[in-house]
């Protein structure tokens, strides 16, 4: 009997270790061995987001790295990113503060980098109905309708003269004004002209600066040296931003207190609420938000609209069937208007499409964990900075036919939206961190693009054949087109 008991203590035993010595090795996600020092830093290359899908299919969905000091955990699947964005969101829902958005505290009062928090409840509640609310975004309508008209009167001038376009600057220049008038009620930059180019490279100076790879991130032992001098030349373009902010904001303070007439754009809501509600919003937190959304919404909505033309003069005959529906619908030559766009399938079609190849951000806004997590059997270290490649899930050939290829038609048969519910595609993200601006990009893109469709026929300059267009991108905290798309308009 005695020696029954002691077998199966002993399996008992064996058993309960088995289980021990198997959850230290799942514990963390896998991932390829590190280097001394400094991890797997050399696996990252010039293009991290495609460096890391590549990886994935070595190593699965949910992969772990060490980066520096840093551990990185990278989501690469819709399956895992649906669970961490939306089944286990409170548990991702804190932001990774790179240094970069450090410089002059910006963070500290920004929607997008703030904690969930009741300070970013109330920017967000703040956002939703001050300006991205249906019945606001409906009442500005009129202002991005005039500067969709201005930008075809521009491309009307390029046509007159046979001049190539550039048409990321110009889209650039459309966008910001469309923000600024529903924004400020006025124009920050003059199409005609290269007037404001500061503002352009303060905000272009932020968005490179942010999509380095910053080795003070990995290594915050060099964070006094600055080694890249990121922070410092971060500060600079902080700096001019926010000193046009603070000229804006005292113009119109000035305005109010010569009791001129009240306008309707957000300044004013935003400046009344301050005024009555002081301790939830004041001028730091507008300012903050002002550069949320002049930074977040120009450089996003720009490079998806130049990836669209690039892809439409690549593939001309996505150009023809995009021209005969809107002839169809809203009448050769004729700009669009955003009720239009509802009727408009093929055209809102093309725009995903550029969304599921060219997401704006590769990888979502990066994400730390604020304690241990477990995170479908393996637990992900508290501090960990957490990635989800856009990129790679809208590549994904589990799901997507022929992924590398740019087929607006698929969209027929697949019933997907890009706000958020659908997790093999997001290039907005998803769950309670879902781009605030989503609703306003939604308007801004298929109007800007379906007008210069309707209105012009697009070549590519100096004989270039569509085969030989250059559709490399440049890595960043945005992928642009490594080289401008360049493009000669003529009347339809």
């Amino acid at each position: 009997m005695n020696y029954y008991i002691l077998v199966l203590t002993s399996i008992f035993a064996l058993i309960f270790l088995a289980k021990l010595s198997s959850r230290g090795t799942k514990k963390l996600p896998p991932g390829p061995s590190p280097w001394p020092i400094i991890g797997n830093l050399h696996l990252l290359g010039a293009k991290p987001h495609v460096s890391l899908a590549n990886l994935a299919k070595t190593y699965g969905p949910i992969m772990s790295l060490k980066i520096g000091q840093m551990r990185v955990v990278v989501i690469s699947s819709s399956i895992m990113a649906k669970q961490v964005l939306q089944k286990q969101d409170l548990d991702f829902s804190s932001r990774f503060i790179p240094k970069v958005v450090q410089a002059q505290n910006y963070w500290d009062f920004s929607v997008v980098w703030l904690p969930v928090c009741p300070q970013w409840r109330t920017i967000k509640r703040i956002l939703n109905t001050n300006i991205f609310s249906y019945k606001r975004l409906d009442a500005n309508q009129h202002l991005r309708s005039q500067k969709v008209k201005e930008l075809i009167a521009y491309c009307e001038k390029c046509s007159q003269q046979g001049e190539a376009l550039n048409v990321g600057h110009v889209a650039f220049k459309t966008i910001i004004n469309m923000l600024s008038n529903t924004l400020f009620s006025k124009d920050l930059v003059d199409h005609l002209s290269n007037s404001k180019v500061e503002l352009k490279d303060a905000i272009f100076g932020i968005i490179h600066e942010a999509g380095k790879i910053n080795l003070v991130d990995f290594f915050p032992i060099l964070e006094k040296i600055d080694p890249q001098r990121i922070r410092y030349h971060a500060n600079i373009y902080f700096d001019k931003l926010s000193k046009l902010f603070d000229d804006l904001l005292n113009e119109r303070l000035e305005e109010k207190k010569m009791n001129h007439d009240e306008k309707s754009d957000v300044l004013e809501v935003v400046l009344n609420h301050s005024a009555q509600n002081p301790k939830e919003i004041d001028q730091n937190h507008i300012k903050s938000m002002f550069l949320d959304l002049i930074v977040g919404g120009t450089d996003t909505s720009t490079i998806t609209l130049e990836w669209a033309m690039a892809e439409i003069l690549r593939q001309p005959e996505i150009m023809k069937k995009a021209q005969a529906e809107l002839a169809q619908v809203v009448g050769k030559g004729k700009p669009i208007e955003e009720v239009d766009v509802s009727r408009l399938p093929y055209l809102q079609f093309i725009v995903k499409e550029t969304l599921r190849m060219h997401p704006p951000s590769p990888f979502l806004v990066p994400r730390r964990v604020d304690q241990d997590v477990e995170l479908c059997d393996y637990i992900i270290p508290k501090g960990s900075l957490v990635l989800v490649n856009a990129w790679a899930i809208g590549r994904d050939s589990t799901f997507w036919e022929d992924p590398l290829v740019f087929k607006p038609e698929r969209f027929q048969s697949l019933e997907l939206d890009v706000r958020g519910k659908y997790f093999e595609l997001i290039p907005f993200g998803a769950g309670r961190r879902i781009c605030p601006g989503l609703p306003l990009a939604l308007r801004m893109v298929p109007v800007m693009l379906g007008s210069m469709l309707n209105s012009f026929n697009w070549k590519l300059e100096s004989g270039i054949e569509p085969k030989d267009l250059d559709m490399n991108e440049k890595f960043g905290f945005i992928t642009p087109k490594a080289h401008p798309l360049l493009a000669i308009p003529s009347p339809l």
